[in-house]
């Protein structure tokens, strides 16, 4: 812990953090927190806060709950005591750099639910102290850093800056990307004074390759929200376009191919079955809410979201028209989707289209299975789907409600939701349709052409449609 003169909070700071010296606690020990924590364990001693024991006594047995944090890293961590978790936020008074990597969901009127946040600030006021920085990398609307954390730290008596310092440095972790990993990616940094920027710079300085300095936390906040815009608006129109190639009997990805060759002024972005994980559903409206608050609507947002949302319902008349041509109806029909995961490779499931599509088919009286080689039982809570698409499920049928568990793989069930099971000819031989909703790259999907009937393929998985029937966007 520091001991300084109230006019030393940046130098004495700036000191502990080139020398190593500084103890860093990272707040939410999820798939953002978990794995900054690791990288800061390299070069600092870091306490882990999380609410959850379970995850607490997890990563303090040498071992992580997240795919993009390694085992055998953070139990050398662990072993060295560079790195611990702890759910006694007491510990924050210890910490010269304190992180916050909360969930900022939204509530069901697809306004911002910012109750994370401020249960964190909470805690962190209660052991503020001088001489310490604190960072909010949570994803937020522009001015949570200096009109919400601000003042509720300064309500101890303590000052920026001549106590203590405030910034927003964005996360920007692509759970199950292995190309870019924390350590690989440029960190944006804006502080509420200069000297909270300067800190803040230098500590992420320690871990990432290059640190993009802005002139305040709204300006980091909103360019956070802005990349997520950005793609939320481009695979929209992508999805738009898919429909409308779809009505000229034109080739989606035939179109796309050709018109990425341009090597200006075009980026691809391809069709789907809608959007899903935790920043490209949810970002946008953190932005469009803050607009709406002083008179502005923003259209181009909303009617992104509408696309986007409308994408499941498209897939469903897909299978449907499908199965029609082929006689068969989609009541009592035998559905077997493929890839449950909201993008590929990952076990993460929160707001994956497949959870609407499902949701969907099971309406409409169809029987569905699935397979992930990542998700070993899907449970089905409507707060898991969309906030304004969410319907009653089925009570009339206790078999087409609830929980999904994969069917029986080789003799047995699969227990570990990272073990790899091989997907059986005779599953892909009795479904009357498969559905690719994540094209997870352990599939074997020349197989799956083989041994189908008909594929909807959503994500253009299938090289070549080999025996079966194969629909695309």
């Amino acid at each position: 812990m520091l001991a300084l003169n109230p006019l030393q909070v940046r130098s004495t700071l700036l000191d502990a953090i080139a020398t190593g010296s500084a103890r860093v606690g990272v707040i939410g020990l999820g798939y953002v927190g978990l794995p900054l924590a690791v990288e800061f364990a390299n070069s600092y001693r870091t306490i882990g806060f999380d609410v959850n024991q379970k995850r607490v006594d997890t990563v303090n047995s040498g071992k992580s709950h997240i795919g993009d944090a390694d085992s055998e890293t953070i139990a050398e961590l662990v072993r060295v005591k560079r790195l611990a978790a702890s759910a006694d936020f007491k510990l924050l008074g210890q910490c010269d750099c304190i992180i916050i990597c909360v969930p900022t969901p939204l509530e069901k009127s697809k306004e911002p639910d910012v109750s994370y946040i401020l249960s964190a600030a909470r805690e962190i006021r209660k052991y503020l102290r001088r001489g310490q920085l604190i960072v909010l990398e949570s994803t937020t609307y522009p001015g949570t850093t200096e009109e919400m954390l601000l003042p509720m730290l300064e309500e101890t008596g303590l000052r920026l800056d001549t106590d203590f310092l405030l910034a927003f440095s964005p996360e920007r972790v692509d759970p199950g990307n292995t190309r870019f990993r924390i350590a690989d990616i440029p960190k944006i940094v804006g502080g509420c004074s200069s000297d909270s920027s300067d800190v803040a710079a230098a500590l992420y300085g320690k871990i990432v390759p290059s640190v993009h300095r802005v002139s305040s936390s709204r300006v980091a906040e909103a360019a956070k929200l802005w990349e997520n815009t950005f793609r939320s608006v481009n695979i929209a129109l992508a999805n738009e376009m898919s429909v409308l190639c779809r009505t000229l009997g034109i080739d989606t990805t035939e179109v796309i191919d050709a018109a990425k060759t341009k090597p200006f002024g075009f980026m691809p972005f391809y069709p789907g079955p809608g959007v899903g994980g935790h920043c490209i559903p949810l970002d946008p409206h953190y932005l469009s809410w803050k607009v709406r608050q002083h008179g502005y609507s923003p259209r181009f947002i909303q009617l992104a979201d509408e696309v986007n949302c409308a994408m499941p319902d498209h897939i469903v008349e897909l299978i449907v028209d499908a199965l029609n041509e082929r006689g068969v109806a989609l009541r009592d029909s035998r559905i077997l989707v493929l890839g449950v995961a909201y993008k590929e490779d990952v076990e993460d499931v929160r707001h994956s289209p497949a959870l609407e599509i499902i949701d969907r088919l099971r309406q409409k009286r169809a029987f569905v299975s699935y397979h992930d080689p990542f998700v070993a039982r899907l449970d089905f809570d409507p707060a898991d789907l969309p906030a304004t698409r969410r319907s009653a499920f089925d009570e009339r049928n206790d078999k087409r409600k609830g929980g999904l568990q994969r069917p029986l793989l080789g003799g047995r069930r699969r227990t570990d939701p990272m073990e790899s099971v091989e997907l059986t000819d005779e599953e892909l031989r009795r479904a009357d349709c498969v559905v690719i909703i994540t094209a997870h790259t352990t599939i074997d999907y020349t197989r799956v052409a083989r041994e189908t009937q008909l594929v909807v393929d959503t994500r253009n998985a299938l090289t070549s449609g080999e025996g079966a029937t194969v629909v695309r966007l």
